[in-house]
């Protein structure tokens, strides 16, 4: 179970890496943000979801330019951030968001297919 310093340096990670999304990246590549961050047991590394709003490729464009900034976000959140270490940062793309959106069209598909999908409406019979 995580440590109650342990969310509190999550949750600052998460703020600021925002606050420098929000200034560095063009409106064109959509809203670029950190959806979770995880870190190491002695803080000297976090993991960040970085997700964004669009299709695939629109994502993965944007993914691509926050790795090729990389070094200058981590120059930012040592400059932002009060820690002894500022934790050395590995971005992830968070697929959360796209694989839920296929999991619901799948479902969606599913219920248009069944033949018992009406019938499932109508409730229980008592028939029995």
């Amino acid at each position: 179970m995580p440590n109650l310093r342990h969310m509190r340096v999550r949750e600052l990670l998460k703020r600021e890496l925002n606050e420098i999304f929000r200034r560095e990246f063009p409106v064109e590549l959509g809203l670029v943000s950190v959806s979770e961050v995880g870190v190491s047991n002695d803080l000297h590394s976090a993991t960040v979801f970085v997700s964004s709003i669009g299709d695939e490729p629109a994502q993965r464009k944007a993914f691509r330019a926050v790795r090729k900034a990389a070094g200058k976000i981590q120059a930012q959140l040592g400059q932002a951030v009060e820690l002894r270490y500022t934790p050395r940062l590995k971005f992830t793309l968070d697929q959360a968001r796209s694989r839920g959106d296929r999991v619901l069209h799948i479902l969606d598909e599913i219920e248009k297919e069944s033949p018992l999908g009406q019938a499932d409406d109508e409730g229980p019979t008592e028939n029995d």
